[in-house]
Formats: structure tokens, C-alpha cells, sequence
């Protein structure tokens, strides 16, 4: 294809028909990590799941939970809107935040998943249906049904449940997470969960909270599995930093040796990673935080037999360091057409919408 020769309208129709023939790109996650990465990856393919964490419970999420026997539909919601072809007032109103009365602190898209439920008669249902009605890019999916608590082992051999008192018990104590844990064990994966891994050329992990967001996932019945067994590329997004609570001294190998202990096997084909030096003003502010910038040591993930792949994918001119959506979502799919080029015409596919940036 010679691309310089197009004119806006051809090009336009082209980038259409690669988004409708894109990757079939399965996102595993959670927080605003996941979300983050949805913004992006949409722009690329029509073909995208997001299989999401349920083990919220801080926050308006928390609150419904406890009130109302629901999963946390926080990160669900904010996954959908990602994702979600809507007017700009509908995804307004879905974001807004309540600042007085009984209401306070809550969200309206919380609410508005809530009374779903009412209707539907199940999260799983409820969810769905909100996929319909904002016309999602995709599939958003919870990755299980069952109401799941996390449960963090540290060293010393105590334990914790819940996932906002694991992080606390971290900050306060400082001590390293051993191992995470889901109770009641082994909750079943969603059929149409196992079903997007089995049928995606592209899994993603990442970017979030390694032990909050991510392998919370991988301790669902048969998501594990359906990974190690699945012949796509899979790629796991390391943090631009690391996360107070949670990897205070971690390095970047200790990310993806965590992700594949809990898998139970090596699950992270390319670890992808930012090149960019966040402003030391920046750097400085997560000193308080114990947190430092993670950059991979290349001789270290040679012998863990894990390829890296680097880009710039800071967000410009944030307080905090976090990804740009369209950056870290085109790196992505360079890595992807670098280990694991699509033949025929899905590879010009692929090769017009990376000539576009």
C-alpha cells in the first residue's frame, strides 16, 4: 500500500477497516491503570475485552458493596466509559460525583450499574446491559461473578483481608507482601471471560496495581490457565513507578516474577516499560512515598528469558506520573507487530495505522 498517496477520505475508510480487522486484544486489570489503557487502545481495534478486578472495597464502591450486597462496579464503570461511544454530557453524567446529603462521595455511574442490577437481575447481567447502552468498543467483562475478598500474607507471616486494609497495613508496617490470596479460593472465572483469553492474539496486563488490580485476576479458577495455554503474544505493562502500599523497593523484575508466581507459571512473553525520565519535581514528590522510577535491567530479564520493549509513554504535563493512553496504546501495538507481525493484509493493516502517529 502506498499510503503517502491516499487522500483523507481513503484514509479514513482504511484506518476504519484495520480497527474493524484489528488484534483481537484481551486487557486484564483493573483501577485506572485499565481504564487508561482502554482510552488508547480503541483507536486501534474494535476487537478489545477488559476483563476487570472485583475486589474493590474503598470508596463509593465499598459503600454499595457493604449496603448492597453488589460487586464493586467502580473500575467496571470507568472501563465501559473507556470505552464507550457517547456524548460528552452522557459521560458526564455517568462520571458525576455527589457533594452533598446521603449521596455524598458517590458516583451517579455507580448508581446507575446499581439500579441495573435491580433490573437485570444480576451484576453480570447489569453489566452487559450498560455495555449495550453506551455502545462500549468491545466488551467490558467482571472477571467473576462471586463475591471475593482479597487476602494479603506478608512476611512475618501475618495476614490481612480486604483490600483497602492491606494497603494501610503495608504503609504502616512496611513489610513485603509474600503472597495474595482470594477467599473464598479458587472463585469461578465468568465462561465469556475464559472464552476472550481463548480467543485473543494479544493479552494484556497492566498497567495498575500489581497486587490490587492484576493478580487478583490470575487467582480466579481458570484465567491462569487459559493463559499459559493461550499461544497469543502477552504482555505485561510495568508501572512507571513504584506504588506506596503496595512495591516500595520492588525492581522490575520482582513485578513480573510476582505476576508469574501467582500464575503459577511464566505468563509475560514482553515486559513493556517507559523510557522517559519523569521531572525530578515529580520524582521528588513520591520520595515521601518510599517510591522510585523503575527502569529494567536487560541482562537480568535476558535470564528470566521475559523480552522488554521500551517507549515513551509519560503523560506530559501531569502532577503525577502516570501513562498517556494513546502513547502507551501505540507502543503496545509496535511491540505487537515487532514479535508477532500478522501476515498478509492484517500486517499492512497494522503497518498504515502505526505510519499514522
Amino acid at each position: 500500500m502506498h499510503y503517502k498517496d491516499l487522500d483523507a477520505d481513503a484514509a479514513f475508510d482504511l484506518a476504519r477497516a484495520a480497527r474493524v480487522s484489528g488484534r483481537r486484544v484481551t486487557a486484564i486489570g483493573g483501577g485506572t491503570g485499565l481504564s487508561t489503557l482502554l482510552l488508547g487502545l480503541k483507536e486501534y481495534t474494535d476487537n478489545i475485552t477488559a476483563i476487570v478486578t472485583v475486589t474493590d472495597d474503598g470508596g463509593g464502591s465499598g459503600i454499595l458493596r457493604q449496603e448492597f450486597g453488589m460487586l464493586p462496579p467502580g473500575d467496571i464503570r470507568n472501563c465501559i466509559l473507556s470505552l464507550a461511544n457517547t456524548s460528552t454530557t452522557m459521560s458526564q453524567l455517568l462520571s458525576y460525583r455527589f457533594t452533598d446529603g446521603t449521596l455524598k462521595g458517590q458516583n451517579f455511574g455507580n448508581l446507575f450499574l446499581l439500579a441495573l442490577c435491580g433490573i437485570c437481575g444480576g451484576f453480570e447481567a447489569a453489566v452487559e446491559r450498560m455495555n449495550q447502552f453506551l455502545a462500549v468498543t468491545g466488551k467490558v467483562l467482571p472477571v467473576t461473578g462471586s463475591d471475593v475478598v482479597l487476602e494479603a500474607l506478608f512476611e512475618d507471616g501475618s495476614t490481612v483481608r480486604g483490600e483497602t486494609s492491606i494497603t494501610d497495613a503495608k504503609k504502616q508496617s512496611g513489610l513485603r507482601i509474600d503472597q495474595i490470596s482470594l477467599q473464598p479460593q479458587s472463585p469461578k472465572a465468568l465462561p465469556s471471560v475464559i472464552e476472550a483469553i481463548d480467543q485473543a492474539d494479544l493479552i494484556v496486563l497492566g498497567p495498575g496495581s500489581l497486587y490490587t488490580s492484576i493478580i487478583p485476576n490470575l487467582l480466579v479458577e481458570g484465567v491462569s490457565e487459559a493463559i499459559l495455554r493461550s499461544d497469543a503474544l502477552k504482555i505485561y505493562v510495568l508501572n512507571i513507578m513504584t506504588q506506596e502500599g503496595e512495591t516500595e523497593g520492588y525492581t522490575a523484575e520482582q513485578h513480573v516474577q510476582a505476576v508469574n508466581r501467582h500464575a503459577r507459571g511464566n505468563i509475560v512473553d514482553v515486559c513493556l516499560y517507559n523510557t522517559q525520565a519523569v521531572h525530578p519535581r515529580i520524582v521528588e514528590k513520591y520520595r515521601g512515598e518510599r517510591c522510585a522510577q523503575l527502569f529494567p535491567n536487560p541482562h537480568i530479564f535476558q535470564k528470566m528469558g521475559t523480552r522488554l520493549f521500551g517507549g515513551q509513554i509519560l503523560a506530559l504535563g501531569s502532577e503525577f506520573a502516570r501513562h498517556d493512553p494513546l502513547r502507551l496504546a501505540y507502543t503496545i501495538m509496535q511491540a505487537a507487530h515487532q514479535f508477532d507481525r500478522r501476515p498478509g493484509v492484517l500486517g499492512e493493516y497494522d503497518s498504515f495505522m502505526l505510519r499514522q502517529e
